[in-house]
């Protein structure tokens, strides 16, 4: 597969994102992919990409806004500005394997209940978490059962609370199988 060409991960914000989030996503990523990971300037909020009914960004069509970019890498867009997909109320991210590129938002990462904030510390959690899910996307691993995975498919903000930064030990097989019949 292509990603294990690729040499670097970029993280592109998109509209107004707190820099200190992404500072603290990048290392944990670099780790745990091995890839050097850049954050890119940034792209201009796509107001064009609002559902005006919604008030959300249609994520599959922001992907393909940053692949546009043409990026030389893998690229994970991370908004501060609520995603659907059509037929589910609202994602935390998605992720085009094919492309090498994903998509996540903290909208949604910084509310534990619609009125109360998180702290810095829980929404950094979260959001590597949902990196790292997006991520595992791109290199080709699929949503996991096992509740504590980082692939496991997070459908409430307690279910990204729920899992870890990383992947559960099948995953992790997943992964290096991947990887090695990718030739890599």
């Amino acid at each position: 597969m292509w990603f294990q060409e690729a040499e670097r991960i970029y993280l592109v914000p998109i509209g107004k994102i707190q820099w200190w989030l992404l500072e603290e996503t990048k290392d944990p990523l670099q780790e745990l992919f091995g890839k050097e990971v850049f954050i890119h300037n940034g792209i201009d909020f796509p107001y064009e990409l609002v559902s005006r009914d919604r008030e959300q960004l249609h994520s599959t069509r922001l992907i393909e806004t940053l692949v546009g970019l043409g990026l030389r890498g893998l690229v994970l867009g991370i908004t501060d500005y609520d995603l659907y997909v059509p037929g589910l109320n609202f994602v935390f991210g998605e992720a085009d394997p094919i492309e090498g590129t994903g998509v996540i938002s903290v909208k949604r990462l910084k509310k534990q209940f619609q009125e109360d904030d998180v702290d810095q510390g829980v929404l950094i959690e979260r959001t590597i978490k949902e990196a790292v899910h997006e991520m595992g996307h791109l290199f080709g691993l699929k949503h996991c059962p096992a509740s504590h995975c980082a692939m496991h498919f997070s459908d409430t903000v307690e279910d990204t609370d729920g899992k870890e930064k990383a992947f559960c030990e099948a995953c992790n097989m997943t992964l290096a199988q991947i990887i090695k019949d990718s030739g890599s």
